[in-house]
């Protein structure tokens, strides 16, 4: 049997480095703005503010997804992030000139794609004060893999 200690450290583990991961990334939104204005659908209007605000909120939920207090809140926050984000990574998916701005093909903007899945799985487990072995095990196993990816990612 899995060690319910171990299980509880290792999501510890997860939302400080995911936290750090949302913190470093919303920042970047600032300090690189050209690289997220890629992918904004130019369907939405003020690409710019676009960029901005995820950037905020990305920084925000980072933070407030530390303190036990508002870690659920943080966590749904992400969701709905994860998910209002989620038609950038369709735009990338379906803009040739992108991802030749991001220096990758069709098959590498296809593999991006999947990965808000775990990340919105991983911010539901971090909603959770008590979750199941089951959620735990599961949520560790896509942690991990996902963090490898994004890691790979030069942003």
């Amino acid at each position: 049997m899995v060690c319910k200690s171990l299980l509880k450290k290792t999501k510890i583990l997860s939302i400080y480095i995911l936290a750090l991961f949302y913190i470093i990334i919303g920042f970047k939104h600032f300090t690189n703005v050209d690289f997220f204005l890629v992918i904004v659908p130019p369907y939405l209007p003020f690409p710019e503010f676009v960029v901005y605000l995820s950037g905020i909120f990305e920084i925000v939920l980072g933070l407030l997804i530390i303190p036990i207090k508002s870690r659920k809140y943080a966590a749904f926050g992400l969701i709905l992030l994860l998910i209002a984000v989620f038609p950038a990574n369709i735009y990338l998916y379906n803009s040739e000139t992108a991802q030749n701005l991001y220096g990758i093909d069709k098959i590498d903007a296809l593999i991006r794609l999947p990965f808000q899945m775990p990340l919105i799985i991983i911010a539901y487990w971090h909603s959770l004060n008590n979750s199941s072995i089951k959620l735990d095990l599961i949520a560790i196993f896509l942690f991990i893999p996902t963090i490898i990816y994004f890691l790979s990612l030069s942003v």
